[in-house]
Formats: structure tokens, C-alpha cells, sequence
């Protein structure tokens, strides 16, 4: 049995099948980690979700923003953005079956000393920290009254975490950092808007899991999400964004040996300048 991580989807199903041809995936024997961003943006995100979703327990996903984007769509909450290409799930006749499957993802997921999440954590939480708030806020998401936390998930505050948070402001800074973090101060203030390779962010900025004194160092970090970082494959990080949409490549890597395997795909999107 082998356990392969892949990198972010956004509806690039083809690509998917063609990389697991490649790695000759068996459903029956081996599992996949996908660190979320299942769809958008890519050509066909309701064939990538009703695959995934008939893989059962062999697939394993964290929520990325994206998927988070496409819940509060489903229930009203939200505005689609131009670059969106959602209208085929939400308008699909299994759209409540899968929106329900998609809700059961987790926002963490940890085996052994593997850590797996869309973006991040802060560098003040330890893993206990970080797996305790990701299933308080997974019992919303997966509880009855979900529909209120997408009203008002949507913001880029907090800005600065601090265990006094209560309500949504203590949800969305919860979802915020696991699916949306990139930089941050050493104090852990988030900044939203860069983008960028580490090296071009504006001073006083480091990338996450570049904050000396991190309190969740000594475990291995399995992310997505930022696709200019590229592909990351060293003992305490594995990144796999490589940039799927952008024309670049769909990667996977088996965790037992660390062996990467990647299928160029075509190109769905221009990165933006």
C-alpha cells in the first residue's frame, strides 16, 4: 500500500486521471492526501468532485479556500467572481449530495508526524493547538447550523489570532489561517494580499513556516495553495502547489519514500502579473 499526496486540483480532473495512471494508483490498496482547492478556476470541477467522492475512504481532502468559496455559494452567501467556473456543480443534480461529502472534509489532517493542511498554521500554535481549533470549527461546518458561519465567512479579519476570540471572529480566524495564510509577522499577524515566491514580499513579512521559533517545528507540513513556492520536498515541508492551472504541472508525492511523480498539464489560466 503506498500513500501519495497531491497537489491542487481546481477542476483539473484530466489531470488527475492522467496522474494517477501514472503512478498506477490502485483505489483497493493505496490512499491519496489531497491538500485541497478540489475545484474552480480549472475545466471540470464536477467530474474531480464526483470521482473523489466515489473513492471513499481510499481519498482523504482538506478544505481549501476554493471549496470553502464553492459551500457558501451553494447555500446563497458569497458573490461569484469572474474567474470562477462553478456553474456546472451548482446546477448539478447531485449538487446537495456532493455539497454534503465536501462539508465532511477536514481542515487537519494528522497521522504520525504528518500534518496535512490547505495553507498553514500559525506560528504560535503548536500541532495540539492547530488540530483542537480545526475540529471546533469542523463541528460547524459539518453541524446544523453551517449556513451561519458562510454568511459572514467572508474577511480578512482577525488579523492576529488570540485564544479570547468567540464567535465568528474566532471561526474565520480559524479558517482563515488554515486555508489562506501565506505570510505573516513573528507575532503571527496575517497579511492577505501577497502572493509572491518568498524573497519578493515586502519587509517585515516572513513565510510561515520561515518564523523562527515556531511552535509547531519537528513536524512535517503537508500544504497547497501557494503555487509560486513550487514544489517543496524537505524533511519538515512538503508544498505541492506546482501550478496546475497555470499550465505548469500536477504533482504527487508518495509519502513512504518521498518520490515525487508529475504530469504537465495544459495551460487553464494566465498567472496574473
Amino acid at each position: 500500500m503506498s500513500t501519495y499526496a497531491i497537489g491542487d486540483l481546481q477542476g483539473c480532473h484530466d489531470s488527475l486521471l492522467r496522474l494517477l495512471d501514472k503512478i498506477r494508483f490502485d483505489a483497493t490498496a493505496d490512499r491519496l492526501w489531497l491538500v485541497g482547492d478540489l475545484v474552480n478556476r480549472g475545466p471540470d470541477s464536477l467530474g474531480a468532485l464526483r470521482f473523489l467522492k466515489s473513492l471513499g475512504d481510499a481519498a482523504i481532502s482538506v478544505l481549501g479556500n476554493h471549496d470553502l468559496h464553492l459551500l457558501a455559494l451553494a447555500e446563497g452567501y458569497g458573490r461569484i467572481h469572474r474567474s470562477d467556473t462553478l456553474d456546472a456543480v451548482l446546477a448539478a443534480p447531485d449538487r446537495d449530495e456532493l455539497m454534503h461529502w465536501l462539508r465532511q472534509q477536514k481542515l487537519a489532517w494528522r497521522e504520525s508526524n504528518l500534518l496535512m493542511v490547505h495553507a498553514g498554521v500559525l506560528p504560535g500554535w503548536t500541532v495540539e493547538d492547530a488540530m483542537r481549533y480545526a475540529h471546533e470549527a469542523e463541528a460547524v461546518l459539518q453541524g446544523p447550523d453551517y449556513r451561519a458561519f458562510f454568511e459572514r465567512m467572508y474577511g480578512n479579519t482577525p488579523t492576529l489570532w488570540e485564544e479570547s476570540l468567540t464567535g465568528i471572529e474566532r471561526l474565520r480566524g480559524i479558517v482563515n489561517t488554515f486555508t489562506r495564510l501565506r505570510y505573516c509577522t513573528a507575532e503571527g499577524e496575517i497579511e492577505f494580499q501577497h502572493k509572491c515566491a518568498p524573497g519578493l514580499q515586502p519587509s517585515g513579512w516572513l513565510p510561515w513556516f520561515e518564523v523562527p521559533g515556531r511552535k509547531s517545528v519537528g513536524t512535517t507540513f503537508i500544504i497547497g495553495h501557494w503555487s509560486t513556492l513550487g514544489l517543496i520536498n524537505r524533511t519538515d515541508l512538503i508544498a505541492l502547489d506546482t501550478g496546475c492551472l497555470w499550465g505548469n504541472k500536477l504533482t504527487a508525492v508518495r509519502l513512504e519514500d518521498r518520490q515525487a511523480f508529475s504530469v504537465k498539464c495544459p495551460q487553464v489560466r494566465r498567472p496574473k502579473a
